[in-house]
Order: C-alpha cells, then sequence, then structure tokens
C-alpha cells in the first residue's frame, strides 16, 4: 500500500488508539487508504470547496478527501474514542479539518462551511438513509451543497438509482432522481471493511440539479408517493382514493392507467399527478 500522507497506516492508528468498530453505532472502517482516496476522487474536483464528511471514524476518508485538496473538511463524529486520531490528521493539515464531537442528525453543519460545499461520507448505516432523506428535501431548493459522494449497502445504493418497473424503484428513487442526477460510482465487497459486514457496499454520487427534474408542489408529490409505494401492491385508484376526490380523473390527466401499480410509474408521472392533484385543491 503507497502512502498518501506521511501519517501512520490505519491499521497501526486503530491499534495506537485501540477503536473496535461498534456495531450500535453502525461501524465498519475502511482500512485501504487507496480505496478511500479513489473515494475521495469520486466527489470530483475538490480544490476550493468545503467538505462535510459524517462519520469518519479513524479516518480514512478524511485522509484522501484532504490529500485530494480539500480546502476545509468538516467531520462529524459521534464516537468520541476517534477524537484523538482525527486530532492527529488535523495537525498533520494545518487548518485544514474541523472536528465535531456529536450526533449528524442534531447538528447544523452550514454555521461551520463556506460554499462551495460538497458531502463526502461513509455513512453509519443506522443514519445513512435519513441523511440522505434531510439532504434531499430542504425548504429550499438548490440546497447547500453541489453534490453528495456516499457509501451505502449496495440494496440501498440500489434503490437509489432504480428506474420504473423494478423490485428496487421507490419512494428513494423518485425522491433522489426528482431533484439530483444519482448514479453508483463504485462497489466495494464485504472484505473492504473491518469488521466485514454481512453485505456489500455501493457508493453513489448525487449532483444537484438547479431546480427539479420537473415541476410539482413537494408536499404533494411526496403525498402521492409515499400513498402508492405504501401499498405497492395495490392499483393506484385503490392506494390513492385517500389522497384526493376523483383520483381516477386526475390519473387518467397525467397520463397513468388507473390500473397501474406505484412501481409501473415514471418520475415525470408521478409528477404530473402531483400537479393534477395540487390544481384541484
Amino acid at each position: 500500500m503507497s502512502a498518501i500522507d506521511t501519517l501512520p497506516p490505519l491499521r497501526e492508528v486503530i491499534a495506537n488508539h485501540q477503536l473496535s468498530a461498534r456495531k450500535s453505532l453502525g461501524q465498519n472502517f475502511l482500512l485501504d487508504l487507496n480505496l478511500t482516496a479513489k473515494i475521495a476522487r469520486q466527489a470530483g474536483d475538490l480544490t476550493g470547496c468545503d467538505v462535510l464528511e459524517i462519520g469518519p471514524g479513524p479516518g480514512g476518508l478524511t485522509r484522501g478527501l484532504l490529500s485530494e485538496g480539500a480546502r476545509k473538511v468538516l467531520a462529524i463524529e459521534k464516537d468520541s474514542r476517534c477524537l484523538p486520531a482525527l486530532e492527529e490528521i488535523a495537525a498533520a493539515y494545518p487548518g485544514q479539518l474541523e472536528i465535531v464531537n456529536g450526533d449528524a442528525l442534531e447538528i447544523d453543519p452550514l454555521a461551520h462551511l463556506i460554499p462551495p460545499v460538497r458531502v463526502a461520507a461513509n455513512l453509519p448505516y443506522n443514519v445513512g438513509t435519513e441523511l440522505l432523506v434531510r439532504w434531499l428535501t430542504p425548504k429550499e431548493w438548490p440546497p447547500f451543497w453541489q453534490s453528495l459522494t456516499l457509501m451505502f449497502q449496495r440494496e440501498v445504493a440500489e434503490r437509489i438509482v432504480a428506474q420504473p418497473g423494478s423490485k428496487a424503484y421507490g419512494r428513494l428513487a423518485i425522491l433522489s432522481q426528482w431533484r439530483a442526477d444519482a448514479k453508483i460510482v463504485l462497489s466495494l465487497p464485504p472484505g473492504a471493511f473491518t469488521p466485514p459486514p454481512k453485505v456489500s457496499s455501493a457508493v453513489v454520487h448525487l449532483d444537484a440539479l438547479p431546480a427539479p427534474r420537473f415541476e410539482a408542489d413537494a408536499a404533494t408529490l411526496s403525498r402521492v408517493v409515499a400513498a402508492g409505494f405504501n401499498q405497492r401492491r395495490k392499483m393506484l385508484r385503490a392506494s390513492l382514493k385517500g389522497v384526493a376526490r376523483d383520483i381516477e380523473d386526475h390519473l387518467v390527466a397525467a397520463g397513468i392507467t388507473p390500473t397501474e401499480r406505484a412501481e409501473q410509474v415514471s418520475l415525470e408521472a408521478f409528477c404530473a399527478l402531483a400537479r393534477s392533484i395540487k390544481a384541484a385543491q
């Protein structure tokens, strides 16, 4: 393994600080610094950008982001055991790494970041989807971030990029693809992590669109999609009957056959349906 900086290998860092991944925190550490640098490169050109990283652990991806030229990395870490290892990285990159000890679900990163901002993280499995949904549903669009480069379980990654007609297609695909370009850019086997998880992982890169792909009221679209996929085996005329009066008329107006199921309906058609329902209110 070639070095990406002057700091010790991650296995040595973990041994020195007696860090063992905790299942309760959704931790699985990536120890190959060449791999973490490769993930950092998937985030695009980091020069001139602040980068938000959630759950850095012992700092493998953090070092990758800094070595790839990030102007600054804001690392939010809940596990206080990891802080000494992260402080060593901060000392090696003076003024470029800010460490916040706390829960990413409770911390507003905007007080610490200057645009342009990119997000890059090997997300803890237990909060990954919730954080993604938050980043995709701000009150105002475009969001504070230019791009998201995120590690998920492979199954979650496939749900983000899924197309109509597939079993993985659902609310997460609609939410991600309405406001961003999403693609899987890297796949990782369980053996890449310590300890190895039971499932494969994948890195998803999302570029924020300047405006949603199709016009729709966000709250209405969310309500329609939730109702449709919560009862995905039902025909839409049945699963959406509580969403709006005369739902069959709205479905037809949007170009959707009322007997179709949610997984057969495109993002564009869902947006047309949301517009029809909103206009009738």
